[in-house]
This record gives structure tokens, sequence and C-alpha cells, in this order.
């Protein structure tokens, strides 16, 4: 008697290996679609575009990134448009389409309502002026009774009062009492900052701007701090309204990171103060010797 077909003694068998085998099927195929949908292994490193014009990395974009504007900021003097801070940084891996958030320079300058600032302490002033889109200008110093305090302020020659409306991005001089005539304060470390940043750090210090160089600079906004006169060292103080010099150049952040640890030193190891005796390269070693050149 010949062995009956196993299949057709139990033909749930079959059922359950057909069952199986369209299961797989689809699982195969769901993991494929998957695999594209999701663009696996198909990352890609996200340049820098800080200080780069959105219309031109919009423009410029080979991997299709989606460049979301998250807030915008007036400088002034400085293009409309030109990104300030992007998420994610750059290096990060991402897949195509991707979303960028960034912040940009904008483009026309909107109102603002002068707070008061009278009475302030000059460091206090120079935050409230920032926080509303203002830039500090210069710090003009006159017989008061009260220190380093704000008697009143000027925009171009003419005398402001708190809530008048003011447009974003002006510079804002201050006045400031002089108190006995004593005031002095130390040179804050400004080397590797932006212009911005290097500017508010010295007002708030109750020290003015003074010539700032930016030969050889492609980008002002991005563009940092390599050289300050006076130099720093933690423990000279000069008297308030003093002029700190800088010297701006591009750098990358291997660089900034260099002249951070060239220029920064303990101050309580400065023997003279006066003098650069530390280590550090003095200005004409820096102009004369390319091994400084950022």
């Amino acid at each position: 008697m010949a062995k009956e077909n196993f299949f057709k003694k139990h033909p749930w068998a079959l059922h359950v290996l057909l069952m199986i085998g369209i299961s797989a099927v689809i699982m195969v195929l769901v993991f494929f679609f998957i695999r594209i949908y999701a663009r696996q292994g198909q990352e890609y490193e996200l340049a820098n575009v800080v200080g780069e014009h959105l219309d031109a990395v919009t423009a410029d974009n080979p991997i299709g990134l989606s460049y979301v504007v998250t807030d915008s900021v007036y400088r002034h003097g400085t293009e409309g448009g030109i990104i300030l801070n992007q998420d994610p940084k750059a290096g990060s891996m991402v897949k195509k389409g991707r979303k960028v958030y960034v912040s940009i320079t904008a483009y026309n300058a909107d109102d603002a309502v002068l707070p008061e600032l009278a009475g302030l302490s000059v460091r206090q002033a120079i935050s409230e002026i920032y926080s509303i889109g203002l830039i500090g200008g210069r710090l003009k110093f006159v017989e008061d009774p009260y220190k380093n305090s704000v008697v009143n302020q000027t925009c171009k020659g003419k005398t402001l009062y708190a809530g008048q409306p003011i447009a974003s991005g002006s510079v804002i001089d201050l006045v400031v009492g002089l108190g006995d005539g004593t005031g002095a304060n130390t040179v804050p470390f400004v080397i590797g900052k932006t212009s911005d940043k290097a500017r508010r750090d010295i007002l708030s210090a109750s020290l003015n701007i003074g010539k700032e160089h930016f030969s050889g600079v492609k980008n002002k906004a991005t563009a940092v701090v390599y050289r300050q006169e006076p130099d720093y060292t933690g423990v000279t103080k000069y008297p308030y309204g003093t002029d700190v010099e800088l010297w701006y150049t591009d750098a990358n952040a291997e660089d900034i990171n260099r002249m951070v640890n060239t220029f920064k030193v303990d101050s309580s190891k400065i023997i003279d103060p006066n003098a650069i005796n530390d280590g550090r390269p003095s200005p004409e070693m820096i102009e004369d010797n390319s091994d400084w050149a950022w």
C-alpha cells in the first residue's frame, strides 16, 4: 500500500506552512520599505553654516535640508539673513530632508522701548541695553557723587528718556558718574570672542571700546578678537573710560581654543603685571611670526 501523502493526511500543516511563508514575505517587505523610508545608512555630516547667508545656504542644498528660522536679531551694520546659530550643530550626522533650526540677523530694525537706565550701575545698564536689541556705545564719565552710576543716556548726541521708542540696533552712549574720581577696573579677557561679546564685556567693566581692526576679515559677525590692548593680566587696573583697542580675525573653533590657551594665564603667577613675562607672545611676535597667524 502506497504511503499516503502527508499533506493530504494533515491538510492543516499545509495551511500553517503557507501562513509562515506569507508572514515571512510580508516581514521582509515591511523591513525593506522601513529601511527606504527611514533612509538607514544614508546620513551626511552637517556643514557649518554659521556666518553664511540664509539664501545662499538654501540655494546650495544638495541633500534637501529644511532651514527653519526660529529667531532674528538686529545687528547694526550687519546684513540681514546672516546665520548666527544652528541646531543641530556642525558635524552632526543628519539625513536628507532634515530640519535645521537657525537664528539669523534681522533684515529690519524694530522699535524698542528704552528702559529706565538712570541710577543703574554701568554693568546693569549695559545688560538692559543689549537685552532689548540696542548696542552699547561710549561711556562718558562726569562729576557726580554716585560712582559708576548712569546719569543719563544719549543717541547721536541727543538725550533719551525712559519709555521713548528707539530703533533696535541703535547705539546708546551713557553718561556716568565718576564719584570721587578714583574708579578703575581690570581689562577683561576678550581673546576669542566676537565683536558683540567683546564690546559687551569691556563696557560692563566701565571701560571703552577703542579702535577695532578688521583688516583681512571676511565676516565681521563671526570674526573673533586675537589681540587686545591693554593686554589681559587679571590684576592691572585702568581708570574708568580707558580705551581697549581690538584686532579681529576669521578663525575656526580649533584656532579659538588655541588663542584662549595661549593668552589666558593665571594672574596670580604674573610677577610684573605691566610686562608680558609669562610665556605669552608679545604683539610684535604675533605680527612678525607666521606661527601666530590665526
